[in-house]
């Protein structure tokens, strides 16, 4: 009787519907010396859990860490890098001062210039688009296709009554 007991409370501790007092019921049978054979397999792990029950983490778990930082390397690189800008400074804003940057006097030129650059994109944009024209053709095709369609759909519906 205990046996049959002991074995329904092992399907339902592996399908994990035990209660507390069902699990400790099971500790408390395979930790005796005298185990069924055919449930020896079990002993192990109950008698771990038992074991495992009084063990205690005694190192100490560091809540804060300290992290020091050098403010010293910045300021080196902060310094090293203004003396780069210092030295590098006159060279360069010589070579950009003699570049205009597209600028124009008269406004009519600069209108110009703009007329011509929207003529050449519309041009380009004019020749894309005219070799998409066949899609038109490919339009008229799967309209036909629609057609053909129906046509299977109502002898589909004649045959099949």
């Amino acid at each position: 009787m205990v046996l049959n007991n002991i074995e329904k409370l092992l399907e339902k501790y592996e399908n994990g519907e035990t209660s507390i007092k069902e699990e400790q019921q099971l500790k408390h049978y395979f930790s005796q010396e005298t185990v069924a054979p055919h449930l020896e397999m079990y002993k192990p792990m109950f008698t771990y859990f038992l074991g495992n029950k009084q063990e205690q983490f005694t190192k100490d778990i560091p809540l804060k860490t300290r992290r020091t930082f050098n403010y010293k390397w910045i300021s080196v690189a902060a310094v090293a890098v203004l003396m780069l800008g210092f030295y590098f400074k006159d060279p360069i804003v010589a070579s950009y001062d003699s570049y205009t940057y597209g600028t124009y006097n008269k406004p009519e030129d600069a209108l110009n210039e703009v007329t011509k650059s929207l003529a050449m994109i519309s041009s380009h944009f004019n020749k894309g688009t005219s070799t998409v024209n066949y899609l038109k053709e490919m339009d008229k095709g799967t309209a036909t296709l629609s057609y053909l369609n129906e046509i299977e759909n109502t002898t589909s519906i004649i045959f099949k009554n």
